[in-house]
């Protein structure tokens, strides 16, 4: 739904929360105006939540908040980067793919590039252990989610030859401080080429040339985890660890309750570290295992 002019999408169904739909990319500079806006909306909300951006990382609101946590690349120039920021495994890596005959280039918006995105999605269901949930889209669904925020995104491709194997969207704030890495995907069967580790480098290249300060990779950690193998591919990279407010307002009883149960996080957030590692190996094993035997019957 469309509220104060800005895109509002709610999730869940016992607790229903609402937040931009570009959180974490877009930022509100007037919160209570929303808030207010979505108490009298027809549409139940229980809690509506958003952050602060990572300029502005001390609490300047009164609202109920917890911290989030985000990957933040601080950029000056490429050369600061290459040299000073990251160290020769990932200058190395960020080498392999052009020497392994990847190229790198921002690709205009168009059928030819989402076709391409298509195609990376589709190569498997399972990835990192896990459903990988954009499987199976159609191409048309494909286009549409790629087509959203066109005005503050750039696309940047690697190829081998015309087939791309791996992209990452940029979405640069209303305000041209940060961006933020929406989607950064590779092929799988292209992995001994490290195309995701010259995406990174083109990224940061880019984000230099438009004068960005930050570049955002999701979150540092995620959880209760500390670390893991996405961390530190990030840290490898130049990302640090940057803690911000994350509010959540009730904006009904409901919603105050369950923000008091911790109602707001998922149940397998709120499980100790030890078995939250246990069920996330054996969900892996599952689907890797489901997956190996789905491709043996074909």
């Amino acid at each position: 739904m469309r509220v104060c002019g800005k895109e509002i999408k709610v999730s869940g169904g016992l607790v229903r929360i609402a937040r931009l739909d570009a959180d974490m990319y877009h930022f509100l500079t007037e919160p209570q105006v929303m808030i207010e806006a979505l108490r009298a909306n027809p549409t139940r909300v229980d809690l509506f939540t958003f952050t602060q951006t990572i300029v502005d990382t001390k609490p300047n609101h009164s609202y109920p908040m917890e911290w989030e946590n985000l990957a933040v690349l601080p950029v000056s120039t490429f050369e600061e980067w290459w040299d000073k920021q990251i160290g020769f495994k990932a200058r190395n890596k960020a080498k392999q793919a052009e020497k392994k005959g990847v190229v790198l280039r921002e690709v205009p918006f168009g059928e030819d590039l989402v076709r391409g995105i298509w195609e990376i999605y589709n190569e498997t269901p399972v990835r990192q252990g896990r459903p990988y949930p954009h499987f199976g889209k159609s191409m048309e669904a494909v286009y549409r989610e790629s087509a959203t925020y066109l005005e503050y995104s750039a696309f940047i491709g690697a190829y081998m030859g015309e087939e791309l194997i791996g992209f990452i969207r940029m979405v640069a704030d209303e305000a041209g401080v940060q961006a933020g890495l929406m989607n950064i995907v590779s092929k799988m069967c292209h992995r001994d080429k490290a195309p995701t580790n010259a995406l990174v480098a083109h990224a940061v290249r880019a984000a230099a040339n438009r004068g960005i300060r930050n570049l955002v990779y999701s979150h540092f950690a995620y959880g209760k985890r500390d670390r893991d193998n996405l961390t530190e591919f990030k840290e490898r990279n130049g990302f640090m660890r940057v803690d911000l407010p994350r509010y959540y307002v009730p904006l009904t009883i409901w919603g105050r309750v369950a923000l008091k149960l911790g109602l707001h996080h998922r149940f397998v957030d709120r499980l100790p570290e030890d078995m939250g590692e246990k069920l996330r190996d054996l969900r892996s094993k599952w689907y890797n295992r489901s997956n190996q035997s789905a491709k043996a019957s074909t």
